[in-house]
């Protein structure tokens, strides 16, 4: 089952972390690490967002992002 939608809200900080299904690697080489940050500044093109930390892992990835405060920046 799904989670439910992250809400957002202006200007708060969040701890995201995705896992691999059963703990396995969802990263093989720099190179799959790589395309992962090219897709993340995509994402952050559409919805801005400032990311003061992120840990990528073979296995799992964490993110701490901040939302921006301007609610029209969000949707």
């Amino acid at each position: 089952m799904a989670r439910k939608l992250r809400v957002w809200w202006p200007g708060a900080g969040y701890h995201i972390m995705c896992r691999g299904n059963h703990r396995l690697e969802i990263f093989r080489d720099d190179e799959d690490r790589q395309v992962f940050l090219s897709m993340l500044a995509q994402v952050k093109e559409k919805q801005p967002f400032k990311l003061h930390a992120y840990c990528l892992m073979s296995n799992h990835v964490h993110f701490h992002p901040r939302s921006r405060r301007n609610r029209h920046a969000i949707q």
